[in-house]
């Protein structure tokens, strides 16, 4: 059944495909905005720009939140970059504290270092939450991950990330790069319940290609993810431009939780995938004629471009994760 749900869904995904561009940057709403710039930069190497502040009847369509008023700061790492959007008003639920690696709201990304003992020790001098028990290295019989080392842990709003350390011979070539210790951001992970419809999503609707693929399992595993019995099947997924997706597809243990329906994109949990297009009505249009979950009315006119964004749309994948669509447009 499973199965024929996927093939269902992969030939409406392919009957209405949008146009992605690039993968922007991944959006993490905070607490207290200023505590996460103090913690991203003054930890992780990233380097922040300015405020700006949000708010009006588009800002409200876009987020799917009424009165919404939000602060937000952009971070670079090396090439990419991610944002950090704390809402004054209203503010949205806190991150779970119950929240485990295997449930489908999970989101992090993977943060590439030169050297994962001095990333290790420069966390543990900070006194940075553990999600893993420490650094894991994966073993050599995996072909596609083996010799990877990676470990997880929390923000200061409990958000998951990862660093993660490619050995030779695997990853892009400026992951190699000495000088560094926090590179730059490879790729966002998400939870998934299973490949094939996720793959119709980001693949065949969102013009994303398979990158590569693995499936991880064994103590290194379970003691990374923290779940006990971990065997995963992982898919990696690829725009021309920016950070992947990665698909973390639980075959063992079941159990994990799905995305709990009512939550909104100002909760701490809607950390938020965004997508660069040229014709955002355009893609709009294919994605709801696909069947997909909206958050926004569909692609919506900002009046403010301090972003430097002329139009927007929220979406939701098969799974829950939160999606936005950004068409580029001049300040005003």
């Amino acid at each position: 059944m499973k199965k024929l749900l996927g093939a269902l869904t992969l030939l409406l995904a392919l009957d209405a495909r949008a146009k992605i561009l690039a993968l922007d940057s991944v959006s993490i709403p905070v607490a207290d905005l200023d505590r996460s710039i103090a913690f991203y930069t003054g930890v992780l190497d990233f380097k922040a720009s300015g405020t700006v502040e949000i708010a009006g009847d588009d800002v409200e369509k876009v987020y799917g939140v009424f009165g919404v008023r939000a602060r937000l700061v952009r971070l670079e790492l090396g090439d990419e970059s991610l944002q950090l959007v704390q809402f004054l008003a209203p503010e949205g639920r806190a991150y779970p504290d119950s929240a485990r690696s295997n449930d489908r709201s999970f989101q992090h990304v993977a943060i590439i270092v030169s050297d994962m003992s001095k990333a290790y020790a420069r966390l543990r001098d900070h006194h940075v939450r553990h999600a893993s028990s420490g650094p894991q290295r994966l073993p050599d019989w995996n072909p596609n991950a083996g010799g990877i080392e990676a470990f997880y842990f929390k923000d200061p709003d409990g958000h998951p990330l990862e660093i993660l350390h490619f050995p030779d011979g695997k990853g892009a070539a400026k992951w190699h790069a000495q000088g560094r210790l926090f590179l730059g951001i490879d790729h966002t992970a998400i939870v998934v319940g299973a490949t094939d419809t996720s793959t119709a999503f980001y693949g065949a609707a969102l013009g994303m290609r398979k990158a590569g693929e693995s499936e991880n399992y064994g103590t290194e595993q379970e003691h990374l993810n923290n779940v006990f019995g971990a065997r995963l099947r992982i898919t990696a997924m690829r725009l021309m431009k920016g950070p992947g997706v990665e698909f973390l597809e639980y075959l063992a243990p079941q159990g994990g939780r799905e995305a709990a329906a009512d939550t909104q994109a100002n909760d701490l949990v809607a950390v938020t995938t965004v997508l660069v297009t040229d014709d955002a009505d355009g893609d709009a249009a294919a994605l709801r004629k696909a069947g997909y979950e909206w958050v926004s009315p569909g692609a919506v006119a900002l009046s403010d471009r301090a972003l430097g964004l002329a139009k927007a749309a929220t979406i939701k994948d098969p799974d829950g994760h939160f999606i936005r669509l950004v068409q580029e447009g001049a300040s005003k």
